[in-house]
């Protein structure tokens, strides 16, 4: 998990000191976790409404990493419901991105870890073990890289090529 005593911008903050060169998301993703703040390092996945894969990243320790899942903006079926949110919290994963469709909102209001997506599908996602980890994934506006940092607040999401007091972003 992240470190609870390191203080991680917030994204307003990195607008305002990055303006034009911020990385931040356009898509008006909605909210549907338990945590409305988020950060950590990505890991990407791929698949076009596919969540077999998922299922086995979100069952690995997350060591405070965000998951972002480029589904192509597939609002068909849901790539995370409340079952896998809860592994991935239990497995100390710190947020999911979702470019797509998840379900069990308010379950997933009531697990303690960060979860943006496009919107809500009651249908599940196909289990035919489709998809690519750890790829660049590209999506509103902003290319997510595998190993970058992710920071997710109330006002958006941004991506930093590394943790922010790396590159001299806090304080």
């Amino acid at each position: 998990m992240n470190n609870p005593n390191e203080r991680i911008p917030a994204t307003v903050e990195l607008g305002d000191r990055l303006e034009r060169d911020l990385r931040a998301c356009e898509l008006q993703m909605t909210d549907f976790g338990g945590r409305e703040a988020f950060s950590g390092p990505i890991v990407t996945f791929r698949s076009p409404g596919d969540n077999m894969q998922l299922k086995n990243i979100v069952s690995q320790p997350g060591e405070g990493h965000v998951i972002v899942v480029d589904a192509g903006g597939d609002l068909t079926g849901a790539m995370l419901g409340d079952n896998m949110a809860a592994r991935a919290a239990r497995n100390g994963w710190s947020g999911l991105v979702v470019n797509g469709a998840v379900r069990d909102r308010h379950a997933l209001g009531d697990i303690p870890i960060g979860i943006r997506a496009l919107g809500l599908n009651p249908r599940r996602s196909r289990k035919d073990g489709e998809g690519e980890q750890n790829v660049t994934v590209a999506f509103g506006g902003v290319e997510f890289g595998p190993g970058e940092f992710l920071i997710a607040d109330a006002d958006g999401i941004v991506v930093l090529p590394s943790k922010p007091d790396e590159l001299g972003l806090t304080g």
